[in-house]
């Protein structure tokens, strides 16, 4: 069975207990120029269940392995699959102010908040007692259950953030859930970084997405940087003291 295949099996058994999944995962982290991206979708055991995702789950894997033109093809799954409501999905992004503002790590939760927030409100995942006989009758009214849903996000634990969450280390090549989050984190980003492109042209955003390969470090010696690079980013690439071997390349 290909490895893509066992991505389903992970999912069906970090469901148990939960009504659904949530994973989360993020695009650009790395990038010297323009947002970073976070995508959240939601899936149910029925979803896992599901005969789409028995025939398609193969075609589903951590974003970097696949073609664009295999992460395009599955948006528009996606975005079929929402208007089925068989899944939910959501994007969320932190510009190059709030990269700057809060660093990198800081961004990239905001990213990921905003995504979730578009599914669920942090507030949905707050502990809640259930009313007793002897609660007033406005505690009862207004009592809600905890939403039954668990977050799986990709890489290490997230450190003050407010959606109770569980790691998965590579979680994208692990969790079918995580990976079609990393799609969407992918996707979403790069449409962004093609209209930068249309914007600053020159600096071959449409073709390297603002990762520092060799023709984008060229462009910014050439050009200067743009109000979309990372000004943190480029501190010793602008100061002519980079070593290459320590850029974060385009994978």
């Amino acid at each position: 069975m290909p490895k893509r295949r066992q991505l389903r099996g992970f999912d069906l058994k970090q469901i148990d207990g939960y009504e659904c999944l949530i994973g989360v995962d993020e695009a650009g982290r790395g990038a010297l120029a323009g947002p970073v991206s976070a995508g959240a979708v939601l899936v149910t055991r029925t979803f896992l269940e599901s005969n789409w995702v028995a025939i398609n789950a193969r075609r589903i894997n951590d974003s970097k392995q696949l073609t664009a033109t295999d992460r395009d093809t599955l948006w528009l799954d996606f975005e079929a699959l929402m208007a089925e409501q068989q899944i939910h999905v959501n994007y969320g992004m932190a510009d190059v102010a709030e990269i700057e503002q809060f660093n990198i790590l800081g961004a990239t939760k905001l990213a990921m908040r905003r995504a979730l927030e578009g599914i669920y409100p942090p507030s949905a995942f707050e502990q809640r007692v259930e009313p007793d006989l002897f609660s007033p009758a406005e505690e009862v009214d207004s009592f809600q259950p905890q939403v039954s849903a668990r977050i799986l996000v990709d890489g290490l634990r997230l450190k003050h953030f407010p959606y109770p969450h569980d790691n998965v280390v590579r979680g994208d090549s692990r969790s079918l859930c995580i990976a079609m989050a990393s799609v969407v984190a992918k996707v979403s980003r790069d449409r962004e970084m093609i209209k930068l492109d249309h914007e600053f042209p020159g600096y071959g955003f449409a073709h390297h997405k603002g990762y520092g390969t060799d023709e984008h470090r060229e462009a910014i010696l050439a050009l200067g940087r743009c109000r979309f690079h990372r000004a943190t980013f480029l501190r010793k690439l602008m100061a002519g003291r980079v070593d290459p071997g320590q850029m974060d390349f385009l994978k």
